[in-house]
């Protein structure tokens, strides 16, 4: 049977990131994508010009579009800039029983910021709560904690477990805006703390690595991979989307990574 991911996030007109991100991400790892959106943004490899944010009507319209002719087997959850998005979201959510990533999309590669400063409550006490895995990068972390960006292991697992508090069953906590020769991700459960490391790898196409991440992990999980497997999995696909996508020439800024880096080289 097919597995179908369905992703709730912002539209990227750059392609690198968001909605299109995630599809990609879907198809090249063999799921089905089905796709609700919650912003258009005008964006490329530059950076964010402007965003429109779709009515939680249609927003709601789409997603029981969705659920009710679609078999979803996991959902993955990015861009949701406004706390009305994130009510309608988390309200439709309530009798899923599907396996839910929450990508806490709050600042895009560029350094613009893409989530309402009072939607950060409405994330946390809405969403977590359904999460079986929550992908924030360091800087998202800082955010949702309401602590400095972590610079150890320990002070990134220690932000995980403030996650954890807000009802998450596990937290992946991305380590690609980390230093060091090898970048460490950290999937933190109330019960252990497994690592997942690769070298750093030097590029300027990293553009949508964290839609990629997360999006993998749904994908993975839509298969039926216990969390820890599809973690691991995920991350090695990302891995090699960035190596596989050194030699992109897109665009004049931080251009993506390439998803389909099985089927063509850059």
């Amino acid at each position: 049977m097919t597995a179908i991911a369905l992703t709730i996030a912002g539209s990227d007109s750059g392609g690198g990131a968001g909605i299109q991100a995630d599809i990609k991400t879907f198809s090249a790892l063999g799921t089905y994508a089905a796709s609700v959106i919650t912003a258009v943004t005008a964006q490329n490899t530059r950076g964010v010009t402007a965003v429109e944010d779709i009515s939680p009507g249609v927003i709601g319209a789409q997603m029981d579009a969705v659920f009710s002719d679609l078999s979803v087997n996991a959902v993955k959850i990015g861009m949701v800039s406004r706390s009305e998005t994130i009510a309608v979201i988390a309200d439709r959510l309530q009798a899923i029983r599907a396996p839910i990533v929450v990508d806490p999309v709050m600042v895009a590669t560029s350094g613009d910021r893409l989530l309402q400063e009072d939607a950060i409550a409405a994330l946390t006490h809405l969403l977590l709560p359904l999460a079986h895995v929550v992908t924030p990068n360091l800087p998202e972390a800082a955010l949702l904690t309401s602590q400095p960006i972590a610079e150890n292991r320990n002070e990134m697992i220690a932000q995980a477990r403030i996650v954890l508090g807000f009802g998450a069953r596990a937290v992946l906590m991305k380590g690609g805006h980390g230093e060091g020769a090898e970048s460490v991700d950290y999937l933190v459960t109330t019960d252990e703390v497994l690592p997942l490391s690769a070298p750093r790898i030097d590029t300027r196409n990293d553009h949508g690595t964290g839609c990629t991440l997360a999006a993998a992990v749904t994908a993975n999980l839509a298969k039926g991979l216990p969390l820890a497997e599809a973690a691991r999995k995920a991350k090695a696909y990302l891995q090699a989307a960035l190596e596989g996508g050194r030699e992109l020439a897109i665009g004049g800024g931080r251009g993506p990574v390439h998803h389909f880096h099985g089927w063509w080289q850059a």
